[in-house]
């Protein structure tokens, strides 16, 4: 059996979104031939992050799971620094280091949005002559902020800092690495423009999965505390995931049918609740509305609620699968990942998306023939968008349509399949098939 060490700083209990491949591929990793070791930060020394141990149940008991320390946030917070590798990074190094010299891995996975540990890599390739794998969740460097002139979070000098460092880090990072993988095809390209010498077609495109067995325990789940009744006779929308400035295209597209929906159907319009859960990342008292401002613009703002602090996982499939309509609102970002509308779709619930036109969001859910599609961008403005959102979505009554999708289109896309791919990414790494193409 080969051996995996998989760099996960965020891992269960703690509820995070960059955790989830790694959650998602623990129970068939071994089918393939992998025994992994994660290495993670203990939940004490995760700042703002939600526990859940009720995640803890989806993977198997007997995977080892190596947890370090650090510099507890309340050591920090007060100068103003709270990211996670700044107090806990060096901890995690040797952790993995001493791993790595009383035992023999065959590679290491670096599956995190810390993308500070992926320096690891090369010092581990060269110390102990491990192979790597990348996981691009987001992208590492990226002139997106200062394309578009949207603050980035955590303020422009912190942002500034960590890009500066990360335009240092990564072209070592990808030269030495045995395997690339990304959530979204548009990563490899960017990583081609940024760097000539990168050929693109290394990175293997690998979405997030999705687990049924997940709405299995959803189903029997209920929130000590629910944020929504969904049973009091109104219409709720709801959307659950990260906000943010780059969204604020599509939320105008949706609030604005919204607002048109109330002039022409007032009594029907009254009814129609939308609920945003979990927009932010920043833990109490911390943080601050994204879409709320958007509705209040388009004057809509007392159907609206916003919950800007993340929830438990579970409770987030509680809320997707007992609403009347989803909402999948993209980004302005065209390479935005298609991984969250899986819940989406096996919550099997009447589905609006809106997103760039260009997303791949919306090519793959036109392959799996999923929700109700719209696309902004390009040709078409926010009015005609949102002109074609209020005659579908709303007078039409997409909201409480059937709620069909392929299952054999989606099938590719299940935890099982994924992590397949990841084995076989992981397969390529150890049998030292790392393409030379573009290397200098």
């Amino acid at each position: 059996m080969k051996k995996v060490l998989i760099v996960s700083p965020h891992f269960p209990p703690i509820n995070a979104p960059d955790m989830q491949r790694v959650r998602l591929a623990l129970p068939y990793l071994r089918g393939h031939g992998w025994e992994p070791t994660v290495l993670a930060v203990a939940p004490e020394f995760i700042e703002g992050g939600v526990c859940e141990p009720l995640l803890e149940a989806t993977y198997p008991a007997d995977v080892r799971v190596v947890r370090v320390g650090g510099l507890r946030p309340h050591f920090t917070r007060w100068a103003g620094i709270g990211r996670l590798w700044w107090r806990c990074g060096r901890a995690l190094r040797r952790a993995g280091e001493e791993l790595l010299r009383a035992e023999r891995f065959t590679a290491v996975l670096f599956s995190t949005t810390q993308f500070s540990a992926f320096a690891l890599g090369p010092r581990w390739r060269a110390q102990f002559g491990v192979p790597y794998v990348v996981d691009y969740q987001d992208p590492w460097v990226s002139d997106y902020y200062a394309r578009t002139g949207t603050r980035p979070p955590g303020g422009a000098l912190k942002h500034g800092l960590s890009q500066w460092a990360a335009r240092r880090q990564e072209p070592a990072v990808l030269r030495a690495a045995s395997g690339v993988i990304a959530v979204s095809e548009a990563y490899g390209a960017m990583l081609a423009r940024l760097y000539p010498w990168f050929d693109a077609a290394r990175v293997r495109v690998l979405p997030f999965g999705a687990a049924a067995a997940d709405f299995e325990v959803a189903g029997r789940h209920r929130p000590a505390a629910p944020l929504v009744d969904l049973e009091d006779g109104q219409v709720h929308h709801v959307y659950t995931g990260r906000g943010g400035p780059d969204m604020h295209e599509a939320l105008t597209v949706l609030f604005r049918a919204c607002r048109k929906f109330r002039t022409t159907h007032p009594a029907e319009a009254a009814r129609m609740k939308f609920h945003f859960i979990g927009t932010g990342y920043a833990p109490p008292p911390l943080g601050e509305d994204t879409v709320l401002p958007v509705a209040r613009a388009e004057g809509v703002a007392e159907a609206v609620h916003e919950h800007r602090y993340r929830v438990p996982y579970f409770e987030a499939l509680h809320y997707l699968i007992r609403a009347q309509a989803l909402m999948a609102v993209g980004s302005n970002d065209p390479g935005y990942s298609a991984s969250k509308i899986f819940p989406c779709l096996l919550a099997r619930r009447p589905l609006l998306l809106i997103y760039h036109e260009q997303s791949p969001v919306l090519a793959l859910a036109a392959r799996m023939a999923a929700g109700q599609r719209h696309g902004f961008g390009g040709g078409a403005d926010l009015d005609t968008v949102a002109a074609a959102v209020h005659a579908q979505w709303f007078v039409g009554r997409g909201f409480a349509a059937p709620a069909p999708f392929d299952e054999a289109a989606f099938a590719p896309y299940s935890a099982a399949a994924m992590t397949a791919q990841l084995a076989a990414v992981l397969d390529a790494a150890a049998g030292g098939e790392r393409s030379e193409r573009g290397q200098p």
